[in-house]
């Protein structure tokens, strides 16, 4: 599977600053120091349905660490995957009388549209779930070898009490995951279970779903955790940096991968920071498929929305907040970005080498965009009046802007 293009990242001069960000399985800041590769594994879409600001708001959290990092002059592997097979893809495809592949090769075509309007980086390796099977059969078998896994009705389920590590991502307790578990996706209430919170690793074929040639585990395919862990190990290798997605996958998503990792090397840990954006509302509700109350980008690119005001309307909320999507923070952000487009379109201005190491400082705490977002908004005031007349300034903010936050002006 293909990614979507590269936007250049303009050169800064200097260095960066080191990145320290928020670990869930901590609770709290640690810094990060990748050596000259730093290697992150994002967790992508399910294509059954199109972008939307949610999705958007992960992903343009994750480009910022890339993009610190890249500021530091570090190379970036990065590896994303797309689950072009599972439950709710195949359900979408009944409903709307689609082939289950024609939706999924739509749905993800349109993501790399929007990924590339917005700028975000791409992967270095984009990796489908179902290319990535071959993959992942010998890792099922081999946690059944060491009894790790185990098998119930033509089902394999790995055991959570493999991992003396279990719990440890999202620091919650067994009620709590429980609960979890049977909200997305899990099935704590299947009888013959060792243990209600094990995952399926390995789904025996069904007739009228797709299925695999699993070898010694029979036709089926594969459960959704594993198949991060399998891209992650084959890519990453253990111990990589950064495992990132959204808040809502902290358990069971993030949780069980680590495990899986975990008993599979008999290494800790899978990732060394387990990073997680905040949840977008709209209208008082997480937006969710499930719920459809959904905005999407490719909509908002069709009524004429610039995807430069899209990606600052991100970036005016941390990142870990949850938040709810306006009318408002759209305006907001398409007047920012034609107060900056103004203020970098003029011949000369006030210095800007305070700003780039202003806007260096708020990343590298924690991903901190208002707080860059404001600085370049206090440049831009400061231009507005005539603060100087240093020619250079406004290129620089206009290369600082673009290579930092993605915002091309």
């Amino acid at each position: 599977m293909h990614a979507w293009p590269a936007s250049e990242v303009p050169a800064l001069p200097g260095k960066g600053r080191d990145l320290s960000i928020h670990d869930t399985a901590t609770g709290g800041p640690i810094p990060l120091d990748p050596g000259p590769v730093a290697r992150i594994y994002v967790c992508g879409i399910t294509p059954y349905d199109a972008t939307h600001m949610g999705h958007a708001a992960t992903y343009n959290a994750f480009d910022l660490v890339q993009r610190v990092w890249l500021d530091t002059k570090r190379q970036v592997h990065y590896v994303q995957n797309v689950t072009d097979v599972d439950d709710p893809l195949l359900e979408r495809a009944i409903r709307d009388n689609i082939d289950w592949t024609g939706l999924a090769e739509r749905e993800t075509a349109l993501f790399r549209e929007d990924m590339t309007a917005l700028r975000m980086l791409p992967p270095r390796h984009y990796i489908g779930a179902v290319e990535a099977i071959p993959g992942i059969v010998p890792l099922v078998e081999r946690l059944r070898e060491l009894g790790a896994a185990y098998d119930l009705e033509g089902d394999v389920y790995f055991s959570v009490e493999s991992d003396p590590h279990f719990g440890e991502v999202s620091g919650l307790d067994a009620a709590a995951m429980r609960l979890l578990s049977a909200e997305r996706g899990g099935d704590p209430e299947r009888p013959g279970k060792k243990n209600p919170l094990d995952p399926m690793l390995w789904k025996a074929a069904v007739e009228g779903e797709p299925s695999w040639d699993g070898a010694s585990l029979g036709r089926g395919r594969p459960g959704w955790h594993i198949e991060c862990v399998a891209i992650a190990l084959d890519h990453l290798g253990m111990g990589f940096d950064v495992q990132g997605g959204g808040s809502d996958l902290a358990f069971p998503h993030h949780e069980m991968g680590a495990s899986h990792a975990q008993a599979l090397t008999g290494e800790h840990p899978f990732a060394k920071a387990y990073v997680h954006a905040g949840m977008v509302a709209l209208d008082g509700e997480k937006m969710s498929k499930s719920k459809g109350n959904l905005v999407f980008v490719s909509q908002l690119r069709r009524d004429g929305v610039d995807p430069a005001a899209i990606r600052l309307a991100l970036l005016a909320n941390h990142y870990r907040a949850d938040w709810e999507w306006t009318d408002q923070i759209l305006q907001d952000a398409v007047d920012r970005l034609a107060r900056w487009r103004a203020a970098v379109s003029r011949p000369d201005g006030p210095s800007a080498d305070a700003l780039v190491e202003e806007v260096r400082t708020a990343l590298a705490d924690d991903l901190d965009s208002p707080a860059a977002l404001a600085a370049v908004d206090r440049w831009a005031a400061s231009q507005e009046i005539g603060g100087g007349t240093d020619e250079g300034a406004p290129g620089l903010v206009s290369r600082a802007v673009d290579a930092l936050l993605g915002v091309a002006l």
